[in-house]
């Protein structure tokens, strides 16, 4: 997988969960459902594993 892949996954899931939570009224900024958690996991994942792509490649 590319640095570029990985992104496009990362703002996919960004985008994702942003709209579950503009839409779900169960999830606050505090408590997610069990679907938000789910986006939200997934996101910090992607965003996680990006991040130290873009850390290993500079070093």
């Amino acid at each position: 997988m590319t640095a570029e892949d990985l992104y496009d996954r990362y703002q996919h899931a960004a985008t994702a969960h942003r709209m579950h939570r503009a839409a779900c009224t169960a999830c606050t900024d505090t408590g997610r459902c069990q679907a938000g958690q789910r986006l939200f996991e997934s996101f910090t994942r992607l965003q996680d594993a990006y991040l130290n792509r873009q850390r290993q490649q500079r070093h």
